[in-house]
């Protein structure tokens, strides 16, 4: 199974082109969207960026999403917050949003929540969709302090996901191993930056690539 994860577009309507072109490029299986599609909405601007991709989208809200984001994409996309799907033969759990920020942006969820949401649709060995990362892992911004859940790293301790997916921390990108699992941070898409992420019986490859835009 091959995909093209990006996270982050924040209504770069730019991407709509590259994503697309990428997708075919590539003959990705999917594409997983894994938040932060709007800066703030509107919600069309997810489906003027993802609506034209050739190839089956899976989708979070993101912490800059509007609440009722995931009510509004089943036209162009599949909504996977707080829902399961299975790819490749393996279960695939989601979750949008983020834990609370300074900020105050409108999908925040406190860690509770996400705990609650999270532990009945998750399963040993499954891939992991979410938007904020796991406490110190690929969570660190500038100041070097972690602002990822903690609620989802206790997810990750008690399911070991053979791969998670996480976006929100732009400058933490990068692919990093641990303990059997493997945590990758795209970065952010209105930088033009994604993954290319394989899975074969259990195996993990993934590469980080940035797309060329037109000036």
């Amino acid at each position: 199974m091959k995909f093209l994860v990006v996270s982050d577009i924040h209504g770069d309507a730019a991407a709509a082109d590259w994503i697309t072109a990428v997708a075919e490029k590539e003959d990705v299986d999917c594409v997983l969207a894994i938040g932060d599609i709007t800066d703030f909405g509107p919600n069309e601007v997810a489906e003027r960026i993802l609506g034209p991709v050739k190839r089956d989208v899976y989708v979070l809200p993101g912490n800059c999403d509007p609440l009722d984001f995931p009510e509004t994409v089943s036209g162009f996309a599949t909504d996977m917050h707080g829902k399961t799907t299975v790819l490749g033969g393996f279960h695939v759990a989601g979750l949008g949003g983020s834990n609370p920020t300074i900020f105050n942006t409108p999908f925040e969820l406190d860690e509770d929540t996400i705990y609650k949401m999270l532990r009945p649709i998750s399963k040993r060995g499954m891939i992991l969709m979410v938007h904020a990362p796991p406490h110190g892992i690929n969570d660190h911004i500038p100041s070097g302090l972690s602002v990822g859940s903690t609620s989802i790293l206790k997810i990750v301790e008690e399911f070991k996901p053979i791969l998670v997916l996480s976006g929100h921390i732009h400058e933490d990108y990068g692919v990093v191993h641990i303990d059997g699992t493997t945590f990758i941070n795209p970065g952010p898409a209105k930088d033009g930056m994604y993954a290319i992420v394989e899975v074969d019986e259990g195996a993990v490859s993934a590469g980080l690539f940035t797309a060329k835009r037109l000036p």
